[in-house]
């Protein structure tokens, strides 16, 4: 059994862009607690075999998703809970004036930034 504190300083970088926090992982996924600056568009990326659910703790921002069927923006607001199937592109960003704040569960657990491959994306990225 694991308890994790929310640590004070970021961890890591995604390889997005956002600042990370690890929290708990396991054999089938792992959590992280991720910060967008106000104003940062990330970079785009696909996931070769992880998949994610986020759920939004604060701020505003979008998200674009396309997994090659369909392709959507949609708003990133507090309550707000998405997936991101394995092989969809993605690209998010922060549109608001305070930090962007977000729970997301990668399963199975991220191997490391390999996994993240770079593509184009709708908006131009600012990291």
């Amino acid at each position: 059994m694991k308890t994790i504190e929310l640590p004070e300083l970021p961890d890591a970088k995604s390889p997005a862009g956002a600042e990370i926090r690890y929290l708990v992982d396991g054999k089938t996924g792992n959590m992280i607690h991720s910060t967008v600056p106000p104003h940062q568009v990330n970079r785009a990326t696909v996931h070769a075999t992880v998949s994610e659910f986020w759920y939004v703790l604060k701020g505003h921002g979008e998200i674009w998703r396309d997994d090659g069927m369909d392709s959507c923006v949609v708003d990133l607001v507090p309550g707000t809970a998405i997936d991101i199937p394995v092989g969809t592109k993605f690209q998010y960003r922060n549109i608001s004036d305070e930090e962007l704040k977000f729970i997301c569960i990668a399963m199975p657990s991220w191997p490391g930034d390999s996994e993240a491959t770079f593509v184009k994306g709708i908006w131009k990225p600012t990291v």
